[in-house]
């Protein structure tokens, strides 16, 4: 966060949305929803890596469970162990996004901030469960782009905005689970591909084509659940 440059977290959230020209205009809506939001995540935990050798991200369980009532708290907690502030709870935004953001009508606080609903409006691991089931990549990605933006709305305040939701830094947390249902729900339908007209195509501004994400394990990572087992109850 310190970084003002390419290689700091206010570039790559925004990739996202502001400041333009760089946007996920051709990712949301899209067959390429989930091969752009792989490459976004792993050129992002690159990043990290520059600076903390073994840094990884983590995934937020957000489906609604006894053991997951709302927000985790490493992202909630407004200081850490040591006293200082928790970098995960809140984040400021690009002088240049919020200027381009208030020339398009969007007036928002200079850092994020959340509102989440009640945590009963959370999706049910039944309804992950449905959306795993389905057999035909554009059903699933669609269905999983639906769950994806439940919780973006869910979480309210600049989550809720495409253009700074990815300064918020629950994003990637949220954005790694997704990329989790998709490796299980690859596990569970090894021969399910994305639509042959899209396979080669790259996905800008990342170098990385959709057929390039469709492995995690040749990416170099992988979820250590999905190794055990592919059943997500």
């Amino acid at each position: 966060m310190a970084l003002n440059d390419e290689r700091g977290y206010q570039y790559h959230a925004g990739i996202h949305g502001l400041p333009l020209p760089i946007g996920c205009d051709n990712a949301h809506g899209t067959a390429y929803f989930l091969p752009w939001h792989r490459a976004y995540l792993y050129f992002f935990e690159r990043s990290l890596r520059d600076r903390v050798a073994d840094a990884m991200l983590t995934w937020w369980d957000w489906r609604r469970t006894p053991a997951t009532p709302g927000l985790p708290a490493a992202f909630t907690d407004r200081t850490g162990a040591d006293g200082k502030p928790n970098p995960l709870a809140s984040s400021s935004i690009a002088r240049v996004a919020l200027e381009q953001g208030r020339r398009q009508g969007m007036n928002v606080p200079a850092r994020t901030q959340r509102r989440p609903r009640p945590a009963s409006s959370l999706p049910s691991a039944q309804n992950v469960e449905r959306v795993l089931q389905l057999s035909d990549f554009l059903d699933f990605s669609m269905q999983m782009e639906d769950l994806h933006g439940n919780i973006h709305g869910w979480v309210g305040g600049h989550m809720a905005m495409v253009p700074y939701a990815a300064y918020d830094p629950i994003f990637w947390a949220h954005h790694t689970m997704i990329d989790r249902l998709w490796r299980l729900w690859q596990l569970r339908h090894p021969n399910a591909l994305p639509p042959a007209s899209i396979i080669d195509r790259a996905l800008p501004p990342f170098r990385m084509t959709v057929r390039q994400t469709l492995d995690v394990t040749a990416l170099g990572y992988d979820y250590a659940a999905a190794t055990r087992s592919v059943d997500f109850q």
